[in-house]
């Protein structure tokens, strides 16, 4: 995408439904900031914010829109953990940052909902709690171990048995499991161009369809080149995760080639009825569970479940995933009866490549330093929505020169891997594996 290009959305249930976006200029000239953040996403507008709200100038360059990455297409849950590890692995792995890393993960999912009421975000949020059933009895063993350990640290969480999770989520599909009470889900689009009105208003500086070419520090500054400009600031912020190498070769090579971009298919049903609604999640919960093709569901405002799949071959528009996906959806909830999706829609994942091709081992997000006064991070594993917000206090603290000994950034140097748009293609092809594996536990 050119800079001169009109921005074209996915056909995702949020796209149609959120409120619209702000209407923002493309960056012209040269111009000059304290810090400049590169990515409209959650992350990028959240550090914009925070930079704010302390009277630090921030320019926001955004290659799209607000939103038109992965802050925008995913899902739209709230959860307050990482995929496939405990934070007795992040601190083995990182030490006291990854203890503060603990804590701000932890509290991410209820601070995401405060920065939603503070502002007073239409973002369609439901604090109703996310909830992470275990497909097989075996994996009991691991909601155990996650309940004892997430309750070690102060995180409210429970382990719930099979009739305990049958009752929870209306399905006796599952073995049990666990849930934590501050998670939740919201519109995602929604909230990314709320948090970029809230950003405009405390004075932030946000400029769309401006492609950020290539980065440079010369002395003791950092400029963004775009092709009709730049800005010049005395710290740096990458915020653009999966969409890193999307734009430019140029920019961050090293960052854009560490993760494997993998496209995440969303769903969205036509509305359903009261009386069949009210038997499935009634308390409306979000749930992911512990498959590893992903099973996960949650509502939206206009009683549609909102779920997805996972495709080798995606064919147009993931037009061959609505019959597997709505079948999974009768075996779940027979009481639901047929579906039909109004809405399909997909976006990058920043996945790891440990979790694409090694299943068993969990996947780390990756936080680095550019340079001085320069950060980034990617790696989300699916697991950015509650994270990202948070991360953006922290980065924004980062770049104002608090200490990094008082921050929950467990820092690691960029791991570029060799032949990553080779991985990026044969990554698909790790969905049997993951099938097979399932169905072993089973």
């Amino acid at each position: 995408m050119s800079a001169s290009e009109t921005v074209v959305w996915p056909p995702s249930l949020w796209a149609a439904t959120a409120p619209e976006a702000p209407v923002l200029p493309e960056l012209v000239g040269d111009q000059t900031s304290d810090v400049v953040v590169i990515g409209a996403g959650f992350t990028g507008l959240s550090t914009a914010i925070h930079l704010r709200e302390m009277g630090i100038a921030v320019t926001v360059i955004e290659a799209a829109e607000p939103g038109w990455g992965a802050s925008g297409r995913n899902n739209g849950q709230v959860i307050p953990t990482l995929a496939g590890h405990d934070p007795s692995a992040m601190v083995k792995r990182h030490g006291e940052a990854g203890e503060r890393f603990n804590a701000v993960l932890r509290d991410s999912a209820h601070y995401l909902f405060d920065v939603v009421r503070k502002y007073q975000i239409p973002a369609e949020a439901e604090q109703a709690g996310w909830v992470q059933p275990v497909h097989s009895p075996g994996r009991m063993k691991i909601a155990e171990k996650r309940v004892k350990e997430w309750s070690a640290i102060g995180a409210p969480v429970e382990l719930l048995d099979a009739p305990a999770m049958a009752k929870m989520l209306g399905s006796d599909a599952w073995f049990g499991g666990f849930w934590n009470r501050t998670g939740g889900h919201i519109n995602p689009l929604a909230l990314a161009r709320g948090l970029a009105e809230v950003a405009l208003k405390l004075g932030a500086v946000i400029h769309a369809r401006s492609p950020v070419i290539s980065t440079a520090r010369t002395g003791d500054l950092w400029t963004a080149k775009t092709a009709k400009g730049s800005v010049t600031a005395k710290a740096l912020v990458l915020a653009t995760n999966a969409y890193t190498g999307e734009f430019s070769d140029q920019l961050a090579p090293d960052i854009a080639h560490e993760v494997i971009p993998v496209l995440s298919w969303q769903m969205a049903t036509k509305p359903i009825s009261d009386n069949v609604a009210k038997t499935i999640i009634p308390d409306r919960q979000a749930m992911s569970d512990t498959h590893r093709e992903l099973y996960f569901a949650r509502w939206d405002a206009r009683n549609r479940l909102v779920t997805g799949g996972a495709a080798m071959f995606p064919g147009a528009g993931g037009t061959n995933l609505r019959h597997a996906v709505a079948e999974r959806l009768k075996r779940l909830w027979p009481q639901i009866g047929d579906v039909e999706f109004d809405y399909v829609w997909s976006g990058y994942v920043g996945m790891t490549p440990d979790s694409v091709f090694q299943p068993q081992v969990p996947g780390y997000p990756r936080i680095h330093t550019l340079g001085p006064n320069g950060y980034a991070w990617t790696g989300c594993n699916g697991r950015a929505v509650a994270l990202s917000i948070s991360l953006g206090r922290e980065l924004a603290k980062a770049t104002q020169g608090i200490s990094l000994d008082e921050l929950g950034l467990p820092l690691s140097e960029p791991k570029p891997q060799p032949f990553q748009p080779l991985l990026r293609r044969i990554a698909p092809f790790a969905l049997p594996l993951y099938r097979r594996l399932d169905a072993q536990e089973i």
